[in-house]
């Protein structure tokens, strides 16, 4: 999967020739100087690529079809300095199929009150350029993010640089490729769903391996392949048990599905407790270890939310807040205390450690295999989200609940695995009726880096639903939005 310094962005700015040479060489200067102003602002996560000032319908036409096709651009963010006429950019955008931002600000800060006149009216028409430039992406139906506010200013420079997040995930979702280490669990209904038209829609390629293929990888790994793991193991987490039989082992899982994913192209995998055909473990530490490196996991052959994990940690590169598979699991309730206790069997990445992680060994209780090691930590306290895509028959639904993460209220001596604890907004009883009404999952992906803005941003990019809970959910708005959401996608 590419990485964020694989990606660019292109910056163009429109006009056109009534204006005459000396005003274009002027939009020419002035867009040069807000590309730079942006990239300089040390908050963008990509690279933005100034083009030339597109003044004719062939030239915009000619440009975006260049960005379709260009491997490293993952979208284009417009500007129009001057009046642009929509009707030239109508062959351009109407069949562009990347990421698209329209970014309403103007280069003057303030109006020169004494030395105004009509060439600089001429000039800085930003203010009805971009309203007519607004109008034709709104008459094509384009899904487009339109953030309005000075250049050099903190907002909308983080709003701009929280799309490219959003886009990149884009990009690495249309050439995303796991794989599933046997089926789902049996009987499960949320972590099914159509593999084809996730394909269609979302770009991933989904695969099946039975355990063995992994085991033949495992059978080729040395006594020394494991002594560096072992060692790259102990500059990250403490070794907190005397079972260092069942740690190697975890250590000869991973090394086994790193090379597996390796010749592959493998980003994210699943696992299923019911199906270790061959296997001593279930992985735990090597399923940890490996999300913190950036890849997806998702247990009991939840495809899904393995395949959401990578692509939110590699919309979240660069930042230090933590993304993990997640499961809501147990409840905390005092009134006017509640909390959800997040955790999984084994698999939470140490991404999300407020601690440095210790490796121990406890019995599973399931699966019938040996007890296996796996990092045990506290979690960050912080504003976060939890995300769950789910399959609705027919479309897919992205869901979003805004948390507010805490230490572990009280210790937990006997809990033998990493745990995350939040407050939902707006409050757990709205939270859980809004999640189970519009069919959320037990699994999630939890991030501290990753905003509900900027998942809306690319539930949109990949013309999908999107259900948002925060701190202003009612139940009464909630369900009159799934009743609209249903009408609308039958008649899509």
């Amino acid at each position: 999967m590419r990485k964020m310094r694989d990606f660019e962005f292109w910056f163009v700015t429109g006009s056109q020739h009534l204006y005459g040479p000396e005003t274009l060489e002027q939009v020419a200067a002035d867009s040069a100087k807000i590309a730079e102003g942006l990239n300089s602002s040390g908050i963008m996560p990509c690279r933005i690529v100034l083009k030339d000032i597109v003044k004719t319908p062939a030239e915009i036409t000619k440009l975006f079809k260049d960005a379709d096709y260009d491997e490293k651009c993952a979208g284009v963010i417009t500007w129009m300095h001057t009046f642009s006429p929509s009707k030239m950019w109508i062959n351009g955008l109407k069949d562009f199929k990347k990421p698209y931002l329209h970014f309403h600000t103007q280069f003057n800060r303030e109006i020169p009150w004494n030395e105004i006149d009509m060439d600089f009216m001429n000039l800085n028409q930003s203010a009805h350029g971009d309203r007519e430039h607004g109008f034709i992406g709104a008459r094509l139906r384009m899904p487009r993010k339109i953030v309005v506010g000075y250049w050099e200013d903190a907002e909308p420079q983080k709003k701009i640089a929280d799309w490219m997040r959003s886009a990149v995930g884009v990009a690495v979702s249309r050439e995303f490729k796991m794989v599933r280490f046997g089926d789902n669990m049996r009987q499960v209904a949320v972590t099914e769903g159509d593999k084809v038209e996730a394909e269609i829609k979302l770009g991933w390629d989904v695969e099946y391996r039975g355990i063995g293929d992994l085991v033949a990888y495992m059978d080729k790994v040395t006594e020394s392949d494991i002594d560096a793991k072992i060692n790259e193991y102990l500059e990250k987490y403490d070794m907190d048990t005397d079972n260092t039989e069942a740690v190697r082992y975890q250590a000869k899982t991973e090394i086994g599905l790193e090379r597996m994913f390796a010749d592959y192209g493998y980003s994210a995998f699943t696992t299923n407790f019911e199906d270790l055909w061959g296997m001593e473990q279930l992985p735990g530490l090597a399923a940890q270890d490996l999300m913190s490196k950036g890849f997806g996991f998702g247990g009991e052959g939840d495809w899904k939310v393995a395949a959401m994990t990578a692509i939110m940690k590699a919309m979240a590169e660069g930042l230090d807040g933590g993304t993990a598979f997640m499961e809501d699991y147990t409840y905390h309730m005092p009134a006017g205390n509640e909390h959800v206790l997040g955790a999984h069997m084994l698999e939470v990445c140490p991404s999300v450690a407020s601690n440095r992680p210790k490796i121990q060994v406890h019995e599973l209780g399931i699966g019938n295999k040996k007890a296996p090691a796996r990092l045990v930590f506290d979690s960050k306290k912080g504003s976060a989200i939890v995300a769950s895509l789910v399959d609705m028959g027919g479309r897919l639904r992205l869901i979003v609940n805004d948390v507010e993460a805490c230490n572990p209220l009280n210790p937990m001596p006997k809990l033998p695995v990493a745990g995350v604890m939040w407050k939902p907004l707006p409050s757990l009883a709205v939270s859980a009726e809004s999640w189970i009404l519009a069919g959320g999952a037990h699994h999630t992906v939890l991030s501290y880096d990753i905003t509900a803005e900027m998942m809306h941003d690319w539930a949109k990019m990949m013309d999908i639903e999107f259900v948002h809970i925060g701190k202003d959910t009612t139940i009464e708005a909630l369900e009159k939005e799934l009743f609209w959401n249903d009408i609308a996608y039958k008649l899509k």
